[in-house]
């Protein structure tokens, strides 16, 4: 596990130095200042996704794996769907669309035996 941690670290100390010496166009610091929150959650969110996807596939299987994640991601947009949230329109969790993610759960079961 440590092991994969330095890898990981590893990738971010060799990522570093080439995207602060790549040319092109910087973000001021007014326009980082103005950036809403929300916008740098997605870097650390990945991070994490990533990170916990390595580690649990030795554990679980790639196949689990991706199934778990596949539900988790189904479900999530169910509740953002259905309360509007992030600014998405609104889309009732009906009766299919509840069956439909209650499937992949089944399908996870599967997966399981």
């Amino acid at each position: 596990m440590v092991g994969r941690i330095r890898q990981l670290l590893g990738g971010r100390d060799r990522d570093a130095p080439v995207a602060l010496l790549a040319p092109g166009p910087r973000p001021s610091l007014a326009t980082i200042e103005q950036t809403n929150w929300v916008s740098w959650t997605g870097g650390v969110l990945g991070a994490v996704f990533i990170s916990v996807a390595i580690l649990m596939i030795p554990r679980l299987g790639a196949a689990m794996v991706l199934a778990l994640i596949v539900v988790g991601q189904m479900v999530c947009s169910l509740f953002v769907d259905h309360f509007g949230l992030l600014g998405v329109p609104q889309h009732a969790a009906s009766p299919v669309r509840l069956l439909g993610a209650a499937f992949l759960v089944l399908g996870v079961v599967l997966i399981r035996q």
